[in-house]
């Protein structure tokens, strides 16, 4: 069977798993199959305290004074065949909400600009595209995304922001994301979804899941009142989806 996988010490409580060195599709299902595998085997593999998924590579944290790199290693490694014929959970599209533009979205005119179209072009553009969650990190459930088109790529901000409100939808590069929770950043910011992805109060207290798509969807300012005090009610339900044609 060829290499799979590279394994590589970090510190002296870590193991980090290289899948591939480029970031694609075909790479997250890898790390997605080795983590379904070494998750349902978590009560055979002692002393695994922690595993992070990341574009390319998987992160296991383990402790030192129950197991060893070595010894892990070797137990993880075992189940690499096992990972290509992992069953993993049907493919799920979470459609969020999203007011473009004005005081919501105050860049979306600088990524019209930097691209030589309309801001309803962004719109559209940003709207038609699928979003994989390839992983979460940054701040508590902040999404990084693949599959944003090229049209609207745009450059970060030159003087990141002190504060940008907790919902605020960024393209930053060719990457688009959503910010869980008022932080810095200096994300170019086109809109701002009412949906929560980070509440303390809620179990889970984060939304996404590294391996769900996301899909945006417009709305306007009456509209986005209506979600945003159902959703602080706890009344609002998120439309999720499963994906056509998913791997």
């Amino acid at each position: 069977m060829p290499v799979m996988f590279q394994y590589v010490p970090y510190g002296d409580n870590g193991i980090v798993i290289e899948a591939g060195t480029s970031i694609s599709v075909e790479t997250h299902y890898k790390i997605k199959g080795l983590h379904s595998v070494i998750e349902g085997s978590r009560e055979l593999i002692e002393g695994i305290e922690e595993i992070i998924p990341t574009y390319t590579t998987l992160m296991i944290l383990y402790n030192p004074l129950r197991t060893s790199y070595n010894k892990l290693v070797d137990s993880i490694s075992a189940l690499e065949e096992l990972s290509l014929s992992a069953v993993v959970a049907p493919v799920e599209i979470l459609h969020i909400p999203v007011l473009y533009g004005g005081e919501m979205g105050p860049d979306l005119e600088q990524v019209a600009q930097h691209n030589g179209i309309s801001a309803e072009e962004v719109v559209t553009i940003h709207t038609e595209g699928e979003y994989l969650i390839y992983m979460l990190g940054f701040t508590p459930g902040f999404p990084y995304l693949g599959g944003m088109s090229e049209g609207i790529a745009t450059p970060r901000l030159e003087m990141p922001r002190e504060k940008i409100p907790a919902g605020s939808v960024g393209i930053a590069g060719n990457q688009t994301g959503i910010y869980p929770i008022d932080s810095p950043g200096g994300w170019q910011i086109i809109g701002r979804t009412p949906i929560k992805l980070f509440d303390p109060y809620r179990e889970p207290p984060v939304l996404l899941k590294a391996g769900q798509y996301i899909r945006f969807y417009g709305i306007n300012e009456a509209e986005y009142n209506r979600i945003k005090a159902a959703v602080d009610d706890n009344s609002y339900v998120l439309n999720i989806s499963d994906r056509k044609g998913s791997e």
